[in-house]
């Protein structure tokens, strides 16, 4: 069970804190695009804010969720205040669904028709699960069940077969938000203060958010020895990172160790700086972000990245406050500034906008739960959390349509809110 790991035009792992080329380039052809945003807001700055968007895992509950909360932010004339967008598990469905498309914000309408259309309609044959796993076995040195997962699940829930690159989104989504997609290292996963867990992949880079280890993506599923490639396997396609960012199944008994699992060979052991959990060992297990903390706080929470505010879309099944309480005590444990979170009284409703702030070197964080008392209408809430169950596979077409007003709403009610907070992180 093992594809492997390595770096960009180099292919050398690369050792540091920086943020690629590639990023910061966009980064500063989407500050202008911010900027205007904020103007037609009425939200003067002396300083673009670095804002991020959150998307939590949840399955297809997430993939149709974030999707109805992006396209409310569309409507409401705040999506170009985005510069991230970040996803877990469920959410990097509606990211690699969105990122297909060039400049899929500029479109958004007709790219959510055409998700709809799919989820709703579409279907993959099992001869063609078949053939794409076949195709998996053929071209790869080292075949895994996240082939298997990806060809034969993730596929039947996501009714495509996607095989484009995430490479080939390079230079294609310049006037969109840059996406981050989230996994986590499993060996890394229990310890909580030696070990760096959170494993980003980009559509140039890919590697361990805050030890600084990183590798080309198009790399990624090849092998390194001494930071160097030594082997190029074929790049993996979006569908099999859907997969890998959606194996939620890995740690669940009886299927531990035994299903959605990638191993990357990523030898780092000439490196002094390097992560010694990583560098010490021959391969690395990957999985779902969400069998550690369902919401990819840590990208964003990486210093470089400088994010002022977070807006964490929590599609969470459970405690609603689960990933911001988890995200307060590990910064608090690895000393990564994060505001303090004050929860409401128990036994209380969720409503549908909080604000936790801190020092003025922690972000700014607004957690909105996907289910409240408020776009729920209170006694109404158990109703929708037991319809849009984690585990479903399909949903009809009044379930997507339902859902993505469920998700709007919560951007809508609180349009005047969010830009209140936005005003106050433009300096």
């Amino acid at each position: 069970m093992k594809p492997l790991l390595c770096s960009l035009s180099s292919s050398e792992v690369r050792i540091g804190h920086s943020l690629s080329e590639a990023e910061r380039q966009h980064l500063a052809r989407r500050r202008k695009t911010v900027l205007q945003c904020l103007e037609q807001n009425g939200i003067s700055c002396s300083e673009v804010p670095n804002i991020a968007v959150l998307g939590s895992g949840g399955g297809l509950r997430a993939m149709v969720g974030l999707l109805g909360s992006l396209c409310q932010l569309k409507e409401e004339g705040l999506l170009d205040c985005i510069m991230y967008l970040c996803g877990v598990s469920g959410s990097t469905w509606c990211m690699a669904s969105l990122y297909k498309e060039p400049d899929w914000s500029t479109k958004l309408d007709l790219v959510k028709n055409d998700i709809v259309q799919r989820l709703a309609d579409g279907s993959v044959s099992l001869k063609e699960m078949g053939q794409k796993l076949a195709k998996y076995y053929s071209e790869k040195d080292h075949f895994s069940l996240t082939d298997v997962w990806s060809a034969l699940i993730v596929s039947n829930m996501v009714n495509e077969i996607d095989e484009h690159k995430l490479t080939e989104q390079r230079g294609k989504y310049t006037k969109d938000p840059y996406p981050i997609y989230t996994v986590i290292d499993k060996q890394c996963k229990y310890d909580r203060l030696n070990a760096d867990p959170w494993f980003e992949i980009t559509p140039d880079e890919s590697g361990y958010s805050l030890s600084g280890a990183f590798v080309d993506s198009s790399f990624l599923g090849s092998e390194f020895e001494n930071g160097k490639n030594i082997k190029k396997q074929p790049e993996i396609d979006m569908l099999y990172l859907q997969g890998l960012c959606g194996s939620a199944l890995a740690d669940m008994e009886p299927l531990e160790s035994h299903i959605i699992l990638t191993t990357y060979c990523l030898n780092l052991s000439s490196v002094e700086s390097a992560d010694s959990s990583v560098s010490q060992s021959k391969t690395r297990e990957y999985e779902d972000s969400g069998l550690l903390l369902n919401s990819p706080y840590f990208s964003v929470l990486r210093k470089e990245r400088d994010i002022d505010l977070i807006i964490s879309l929590d599609f969470s099944e459970g405690d609603p406050f689960k990933t911001v309480v988890q995200t307060a005590e590990k910064c608090k444990d690895l000393q990564i500034p994060f505001p303090e979170v004050v929860l409401p009284a128990k036994n209380t409703e969720p409503q549908d906008f909080y604000v936790f702030k801190g020092s003025s070197d922690a972000p700014t964080v607004i957690h909105i739960p996907l289910f409240n008392a408020v776009n729920c209408k209170g006694k109404y809430m158990s109703k929708w959390v037991k319809t849009y169950s984690t585990l479903q596979m399909n949903y009809s077409r009044e379930m997507i349509t339902d859902l993505l007003e469920k998700a709007g709403l919560n951007i809508k009610n609180n349009k005047e809110k969010l830009l209140k907070e936005i005003g106050n992180v433009t300096g």
